[in-house]
């Protein structure tokens, strides 16, 4: 009995044995692996703006590759952990499950032994009661003592008599115990009966989830057989490609000199029509024997203070990637990113963020759909924004805007698509700054 307590109450859980250690570190190595390489393949993403789509998309497929490849080395060790344990668990429901079926047989041999002693000494029982009811009994005690013709015929007498009330007392009491014997038992069988049933079914779940961890694990080492192989491939790919990559660069650089030098030229076609009216105005002042005004402020090369408003929908400004120079880790190639991303859902409204005139509408290159303002000179500095990657125009070139006013929509066009946002630019005298400063951040 003290057994099948022990076996029931062992039954009710299962221990979680601990994991491998060599598995845990593996998959922390591979976790941290996992959110570096999701870290390089963020600053990938923004590495490859401006790069034309067939290289854009060669050179993130590569980060693609190389984020995923860590991320399934960490669930192939997880689901490695998970496979072992869950063959562990198997085996030990496997094993308590035998042995509550063994319980379950002992118990039921049991029964069926005290059920065919049961039957033996009921059916004394019975014959004892049927005699009685026949008259057949033997002689009592109250018999003996009037019937016996002599001591010695009474003390044999009574003796018979005796041995045989405590014969039948024996067996009533024999019939009792072995009756709540099997009562005690037919509950055992009961209780095994069910620790059985739920054993069983733990032990086919756990099975099910065993294979499923198995497979788990067979899918992911296949996975990561196949990423090796893909970015071997992908990185031949990148090597024909970096060529074409360069010429790219070279010809980005090229557009963005010839964008400050048409910049610097109506820069100095303003200040001459500014030097021309001042002339002009001197020599009526002169003329009219008043005070000439006073001489143009000479650029002073920077200019201080938040001079923007926000020009996006999203408040308040997000910025998700800085100006500055960007190292496209897969090509080797460095490239300036001449303005500020900001945070803009698409087809949401783009601002002007200072009041100015519309220099252009146009499409131009990995700037895709792009509008510049000019606003004018600043303490003497010709100061000048560009908006880019909007999906369309509000605006047209030659009109007016006021801080605030729409001008565009904000979009992905321009080289490989990384997703909608603005690419804010702004230019002092013809040169690309930071406009962090400028926007008040």
């Amino acid at each position: 009995m003290s057994s099948l307590v022990a076996l029931l109450s062992g039954l009710t859980a299962l221990s979680a044995p601990a994991f491998a250690g060599s598995y845990d570190d593996q998959r922390r190595d591979a976790e941290r692996r996992a959110a570096a390489a999701d870290q390089r393949a963020a600053r990938a993403r923004d590495s490859v703006e401006g790069l034309s789509v067939e290289i854009g998309q060669a050179v993130l497929a590569v980060e693609a590759t190389q984020a995923r490849l860590p991320a399934a080395q960490a669930e192939l060790a997880a689901a490695r952990v998970e496979s072992e344990r869950s063959q562990r668990e198997s085996a030990l429901l496997a094993s308590r499950l035998q042995d509550a079926r063994s319980q379950q047989a002992s118990i039921t041999e049991t029964l069926t032994a005290d059920e065919t002693r049961r039957t033996r000494i009921r059916a004394a029982v019975v014959q004892v009661a049927r005699r009685a009811y026949k008259g057949q009994t033997g002689p009592t005690r109250l018999g003996v003592v009037m019937g016996a013709t002599n001591t010695q015929d009474f003390i044999g007498q009574y003796g018979l008599v005796t041995t045989a009330l405590r014969t039948q007392t024996k067996t009533l009491d024999a019939l009792r115990q072995v009756e709540a014997t099997n009562r005690n038992n037919k509950a055992r069988l009961s209780a095994v009966e069910n620790k059985v049933t739920v054993l069983q079914a733990e032990a086919d779940q756990k099975v099910v989830e065993a294979e499923a961890a198995r497979e788990a694990a067979a899918a992911r080492e296949a996975e990561i057989g196949r990423l090796i192989a893909d970015q071997s491939a992908q990185e031949q790919t990148l090597v024909r490609m970096k060529g074409q990559a360069e010429v790219e660069q070279a010809a980005s650089e090229a557009e963005s000199n010839a964008i400050a030098a048409e910049l610097a030229g109506i820069i100095a076609q303003q200040r001459a029509a500014a030097e021309a009216a001042r002339a002009a105005a001197a020599a009526a002042a002169a003329a009219a024997g008043k005070k000439a005004p006073p001489p143009l402020q000479r650029p002073s090369g920077t200019v201080s203070g938040a001079l923007f408003g926000n020009p996006t929908a999203t408040s308040p400004i997000t910025v998700t990637s800085e100006y500055g120079m960007r190292l496209q880790p897969v090509l080797g190639i460095w490239r300036l990113h001449a303005g500020i991303d900001l945070r803009a859902r698409c087809e949401t409204p783009i601002y002007a963020g200072r009041g100015g005139t519309v220099l252009s509408t146009r499409v131009l290159g990995g700037d895709g759909n792009r509008i510049t303002l000019d606003h004018g000179f600043i303490d003497g500095n010709s100061v000048i924004t560009a908006y880019n990657h909007l999906s369309r125009y509000a605006v047209v070139p030659g009109q007016k805007v006021v801080q605030g006013e729409l001008i565009g929509y904000a979009g992905d066009t321009g080289g490989v698509s990384t997703g909608c946002h603005l690419d804010f630019q702004v230019y002092v005298n013809a040169s690309t700054v930071n406009p962090r400063a400028y926007l008040g951040l």
